[in-house]
């Protein structure tokens, strides 16, 4: 039976205290992984941090940034570093939450600056920060959450589908540049997954549309072949196997996770 093991690798897991990222967090310590939580608030950090499986000679641990200030994510990342002599970090998850929903033509120019930066920049940062240690161990893995837009963009979502389009740009160019240093760079497209980013985006439908959540929901559902949302821990156990040695000549890739729904290759 093939197993998905992470003993020895240390991961940086950003927006790991909910959804998508917590559930990824969670997976990647159930395969030995030791886990570094990456989020603003310190209390949830804390409390995350004691849900995480423990495994004996596994350590895990957190860093405190707010991804809406570079600034603060590259000296946290650097501090941490620091402290731990600079003992690698072998994945690292990118994962922040979408910008506000609406159409591209009412967006303002701050809107896609803030966007930017919290998802390509801080991205670029981590990677100058990081890419050294995964050159020297030849082992690496870059895994971006970004959307299904990249494939297909969502109407209504204007300033995320032209963000996510520049991640995963970002990222297939840097997989042809580290694939010779044993590094991975790929991204996962989640399509509906039962988050507070869907319900979020449910709930501005329901006004829209002067509809009630549920039958937008139930609307939202039709449309998805698999009949249902996803689970956050769906989109775990995608991003364990690539950040496992099993997946060493997956690059550049992006994998959706959507039941179907995505009707673009």
């Amino acid at each position: 039976m093939i197993s998905l093991d992470l003993s020895g690798k240390r991961a940086l897991v950003c927006g790991s205290t909910q959804g998508i990222g917590k559930a990824i967090a969670i997976a990647f310590a159930e395969a030995g992984a030791s886990v570094v939580l990456a989020a603003r608030n310190e209390d949830t950090l804390q409390q995350i941090l004691r849900e995480l499986p423990q495994t004996t000679g596994v350590h895990h641990s957190y860093l405190c940034a707010d991804f809406s200030r570079l600034h603060d994510v590259e000296q946290a990342v650097a501090s941490f570093l620091d402290i731990n002599n600079n003992t690698p970090i072998h994945i690292v998850v990118n994962n922040t939450g979408g910008p506000a929903p609406g159409q591209i033509t009412d967006a303002s120019v701050e809107s896609f600056l803030d966007a930017l930066s919290q998802h390509l920049l801080v991205s670029q940062m981590l990677m100058r920060q990081l890419l050294p240690c995964m050159r020297q161990e030849q082992y690496g893995r870059i895994i971006n959450i970004i959307s299904t837009s990249v494939k297909q963009p969502i109407p209504n979502l204007g300033v995320s589908n032209t963000t996510r389009a520049a991640m995963a740009s970002w990222a297939k160019t840097l997989s042809f540049e580290v694939a010779s240093d044993g590094i991975t760079v790929n991204n996962i497209l989640p399509g509906y997954i039962k988050t507070g980013r869907l319900d979020s985006l449910a709930t501005n439908m329901a006004k829209g549309q002067n509809k009630s959540v549920q039958d937008v929901e139930t609307a939202m559902i039709q449309t998805v072949p698999a009949g249902r949302f996803g689970e956050p821990k769906e989109i775990a156990h995608l991003a364990t196997f690539l950040a496992s040695p099993l997946a060493a000549y997956i690059t550049g890739t992006s994998i959706a996770v959507d039941g179907g729904k995505t009707t673009a290759l």
